[in-house]
């Protein structure tokens, strides 16, 4: 038996990714902020699958976020074999008017939880010779995002991070995916904003979708998994259309307020 540990599981691509686990026979480790959420999908998967499901509830904007998860990992002698690093937001507007305390959190949760998570449950994992990370990025990595500057730029730290250490532990027997998704049919639309832009909601795909291909690709351990034709050009088409025009563009669609 194995366990998975899920942050930003209370919904959207996290809750999607937490039933494929549940129904492949792991284990899981529910982490997010809404305890009342994660409770109830705890019950509902463990009942639906015979798996043991703990909902373990976390602030990860908070400094000390990730020592005291893993300090309750290890009171319910809890080994974690797949880490899915889903928990993430973003906010749609210009950088020097956006709260600088909401940005920073941005950067703590898409960044700063992400990195110091991976650093602390990896080793018994390689010692282990099992298991691996899945990491949710985006398709905004590939490209500067004017308007959502912070954003974009978590995510590309994402992506440089996920490969790097997939070349690292590429003899270790885990597995490291990144799973880079575009638009979205989740509550980011609505807390990030994005989802009043025409690109945006045109193009959503459903988080059942999403999380299907994350789920797979990681199961293969295929390096990263961009869900969706659109988005698969999308990404594509930054290694030869020049920066300077790709954040133009992207400046111009996500300018709030333009059509």
């Amino acid at each position: 038996m194995t366990t998975t540990l899920i942050t930003g599981a209370s919904s959207g691509i996290g809750k999607e990714l937490a039933k494929l686990f549940a129904r492949d026979g792991d284990d899981l480790v529910l982490v997010a902020r809404s305890k009342g959420k994660l409770d109830e999908l705890a019950d509902q998967l463990s009942s639906a699958y015979q798996i043991s499901a703990t909902a373990i509830e976390s602030d990860l904007s908070k400094h000390d976020a990730v020592d005291r998860l893993c300090g309750q990992l290890a009171e319910r002698s809890l080994s974690v074999d797949t880490l899915v690093n889903n928990a993430g937001f973003g906010q749609l507007g210009a950088f020097a008017e956006l709260d600088a305390d909401r940005q920073t959190n941005m950067v703590m949760v898409n960044v700063t939880a992400l990195t110091r998570l991976t650093r602390q449950l990896l080793p018994p994992m390689i010692h282990r010779g099992r298991g691996g990370i899945l990491n949710v990025g985006s398709i905004a990595g590939y490209q500067a995002g004017p308007h959502m500057a912070v954003y974009y730029a978590t995510k590309a730290y994402v992506l440089s991070f996920t490969e790097a250490l997939r070349e690292e532990l590429s003899e270790s027997g885990l597995h490291v995916t990144l799973l880079a998704p575009g638009p979205t049919k989740t509550g980011f639309g609505d807390d990030s904003e994005m989802g009043k832009l025409e690109m945006f909601a045109s193009q959503a795909m459903s988080a059942e979708d999403v999380a299907k291909a994350g789920f797979d690709g990681y199961r293969k351990n295929e390096d990263i998994v961009v869900p969706g034709w659109r988005n698969r050009l999308m990404a594509t088409s930054t290694s030869f259309v020049p920066r300077f025009l790709t954040r133009k563009i992207v400046g111009k669609l996500q300018k709030p307020g333009s059509p």
